[in-house]
């Protein structure tokens, strides 16, 4: 999933709306796979993760990355992290404030570029060289072919599920064949996915750059549904009472889990304030108490999910880099802590 097309304001911030107030994500461009007799085939020292921490769709790369073992080998996928403030020209490597007077001291720097890549100053010159005509938005994550000097994927639902097969010839004995996609589950984690992509993960986003009333209602009433939904389905599995970890697909951790995740752990450090998600948070006992042990248990139970989790740099980034929601880019303390422990 990645953004809208590239259309600017006056003052070179991205236009996220459409003409009639409703937000709508475009197209992933690239979306080919590491497989064997590809383009593509698994290697070590070939291919590369583009991310922001901050962004929810990297983020599931990050956690299927770290649960498939593929962070153990140094040299099998490497992570490069971009600045976390969106600036007029995309994502980057350089920070803006030196190039951007009004954009000094904005932003959590990022890694900056791999080794032999360093004139690259945006995500976009990734973009421009893997197809010179590219004129799309320049979107996170990217998994990256050295060899060919292109993008294999820039669409993370694709990407998250080829990282479950993709380098486990490589990958410690413990890992290999672990599977976040079962064939048993499939029919049930596709549905699920389905609708928690429309209203949830798309759902705070169409909520949050709505610029008319009317859009901004048709989007904030389906997502609370959702959310709802999901705690009914967690209080069916007993969850909030449970010492152990309970799911959403069968008794087993799955994509559906991870592709949530990321979404709900955001929630009320930005998407309740800054995008107007404001029904409910999701640490409110009274409402989501189902929901809110599930988010618990994944980030406290798994260091998957809490590694890569970083709070700095998500708020930074939504709270400065979207002017048109927040003319100050002020960043918010709170709420604090930005997620409760198991026994609170």
């Amino acid at each position: 999933m990645s953004g809208t097309n590239d259309q600017t304001h006056k003052d070179g911030n991205t236009k996220w709306a459409s003409s009639d107030g409703e937000f709508r994500r475009q197209t992933s461009s690239f979306r080919s796979l590491v497989q064997p007799n590809s383009p593509h085939p698994p290697a070590r020292n070939r291919y590369k993760l583009f991310v922001a921490l901050a962004c929810p769709w990297a983020h599931r790369a990050l956690i299927v990355r770290k649960l498939k073992g593929i962070d153990k080998v140094s040299d099998l996928l490497p992570v490069y992290v971009v600045d976390s403030l969106l600036g007029p020209e995309g994502w980057s490597w350089k920070p803006y404030g030196e190039t951007h007077d009004e954009l000094k001291g904005l932003g959590v720097p990022g890694t900056g570029p791999p080794p032999g890549h360093e004139d690259k100053v945006r995500i976009k010159d990734f973009y421009l060289q893997a197809d010179p005509q590219y004129g799309a938005r320049s979107t996170v994550p990217v998994l990256w072919d050295e060899e060919k000097k292109t993008i294999v994927s820039n669409e993370s639902s694709e990407l998250i599920r080829n990282l479950n097969e993709a380098f486990d010839e490589f990958v410690p004995e413990e890992y290999r064949g672990k599977t976040y996609y079962p064939q048993e589950l499939r029919k049930e984690i596709d549905e699920v996915n389905e609708w928690v992509y429309s209203d949830v993960n798309n759902g705070v986003y169409k909520t949050g750059f709505a610029t008319t009333q009317q859009a901004y209602e048709n989007n904030f009433v389906p997502l609370f549904k959702a959310l709802d939904k999901l705690e009914a389905m967690l209080a069916k599995k007993g969850c909030k009472d449970s010492k152990k970890p309970v799911y959403l697909v069968g008794d087993q951790m799955t994509e559906a889990d991870i592709r949530l995740y990321t979404t709900i752990v955001r929630f009320d450090p930005v998407y309740h304030t800054h995008f107007k998600c404001n029904k409910h948070q999701i640490r409110d006992e009274a409402v989501y108490p189902n929901l809110h042990k599930w988010l618990r248990h994944l980030y406290w139970g798994d260091e998957a999910f809490k590694s890569t989790t970083d709070f700095e740099s998500i708020k930074a980034h939504y709270y400065q880099s979207h002017p048109g929601n927040n003319p100050h880019r002020i960043v918010p303390s709170g709420p604090l802590p930005h997620i409760r422990g198991l026994d609170e």
